[in-house]
């Protein structure tokens, strides 16, 4: 892991964002931050995504009459571990943090972001424990989600238990709670 492309996600962790583009931006704005190459996506006249390789950006509306509004961001950090991440990372996040290794080790980043003063909280993940570890950075409503322990069909054959496989914003209070009430009953 370069010290570059960790300065990305320490970033993305304590602000939430991505090279400043928000979950709620449009998609002009997100698109004059992170560049033109993305797939744009949808499933409907109401749904979108903008792929732009590590990044996601995902965008709703009430008709096509309605304007884009953000919905929230992923980074995809597991798809580095197949390669390409020249191709992978966009030619923004290329510029400004140069490489991009193929893995995250999770208990690096927090050792990271604990020395800024950033603490990552572990929440319950019943829909998707054990295999997958939860954690939330309450101040920029960051979610991190780290494999916790490897099954065939359910965590990719190459990443490993601590590696971090998405992350995302928003990620509210309330549905902090939704996971933390699932997970006691």
């Amino acid at each position: 892991m370069t010290p570059h492309s960790l300065a990305f996600y320490l970033s993305v962790v304590t602000t939430g964002t991505v090279l400043g583009a928000k979950p709620a931006d449009t998609p002009e704005r997100v698109a004059a931050l992170l560049g033109q190459d993305f797939a744009e996506n949808s499933l409907d006249e109401t749904s979108m995504w903008r792929d732009y390789g590590l990044a996601e950006f995902f965008w709703t509306r009430a008709s096509a009459a309605h304007p884009w509004e953000g919905h929230h961001f992923s980074l995809q950090v597991h798809r580095l571990a197949h390669g390409g991440t020249g191709t992978l990372v966009g030619e923004a996040l290329r510029d400004r943090y140069g490489r991009f290794g193929r893995r995250l080790r999770f208990e690096k980043l927090r050792r990271l972001l604990e020395r800024r003063g950033t603490a990552l909280l572990e929440v319950p993940d019943p829909w998707n424990g054990p295999h997958y570890r939860l954690y939330w950075q309450p101040e920029s409503q960051v979610a991190v989600s780290v494999v916790g322990e490897r099954a065939e069909y359910v965590t990719p054959a190459n990443l490993q238990p601590g590696d971090v496989y998405r992350i995302s914003a928003p990620m509210s209070p309330e549905e902090v709670e939704r996971h933390r009430s699932r997970g006691r009953g």
